[in-house]
C-alpha cells in the first residue's frame, strides 16, 4: 500500500511539475515583450528599455535646450533607471502566480525525512551609483557564504624545478 501511496504523490508531483514548465514557457514568451518607460524632467526626455532592461529609444521633449549638457545626461540615467524600475514590477507581476505555484509544492522536507531545505541566496542589489564612485562599494548579501579561516594561494603557482635529478 505505502509503494502505491509513493507513486501515486510521485506522479501528483512530476504533473505538477510539467504544468509549472508550461506556466514558465508562457511567462518566457511575455516576458520578452515587456518594456519599461519613464519620462522625466517635465516629459523632456524620455526612456525605454526592453525585457533585459536595455535601452531601447530616448526621446528629447520640447524645452530640452532649456537643460545644460550635465543636466541632460542625470535625466537621461534618472529615466532609464526609473524605467527599468517599471520593468521589474511589470516582471514582478508577471511572475507571482508561479511564486504561488512553487509555494504550494512540497520541499525536500516534506519529501525526504531529514533532508535540509535547500535555499538559494538572495543577491545584494545593485548599485545605482556611477562607475568609480564610492557608493559602488558592495557589500556581502544577507544569505551569501563568507569564509574566514580559509586558507589562499598566490594567483599563478611558481613555477621551480624540485627534483634535483632533472
Amino acid at each position: 500500500m505505502t509503494n502505491e501511496h509513493m507513486q501515486s504523490e510521485l506522479a501528483g508531483i512530476l504533473g505538477e511539475a510539467k504544468q509549472q514548465l508550461r506556466v514558465i514557457a508562457r511567462i518566457q514568451r511575455d516576458r520578452a515583450e515587456l518594456t519599461g518607460t519613464a519620462s522625466v524632467r517635465k516629459n523632456r526626455v524620455t526612456v525605454s528599455v526592453n525585457a533585459d532592461g536595455t535601452v531601447v529609444e530616448t526621446k528629447f521633449g520640447a524645452g530640452i535646450e532649456d537643460l545644460s549638457y550635465p543636466e541632460i545626461a542625470r535625466a537621461v540615467t534618472e529615466a532609464a533607471q526609473q524605467a527599468a524600475e517599471e520593468l521589474a514590477d511589470k516582471h514582478r507581476e508577471l511572475t507571482a502566480p508561479l511564486q504561488q505555484r512553487r509555494a504550494k509544492l512540497p520541499t525536500l522536507t516534506d519529501l525526504i525525512e531529514d533532508m535540509p531545505d535547500v535555499r538559494l541566496p538572495t543577491a545584494p542589489e545593485p548599485s545605482l551609483a556611477p562607475p568609480d564612485s564610492p557608493e559602488r562599494d558592495v557589500g556581502y548579501g544577507a544569505d551569501e557564504l563568507r569564509f574566514e579561516d580559509a586558507e589562499s594561494y598566490p594567483a599563478a603557482p611558481e613555477r621551480r624545478i624540485t627534483d634535483s635529478s632533472w
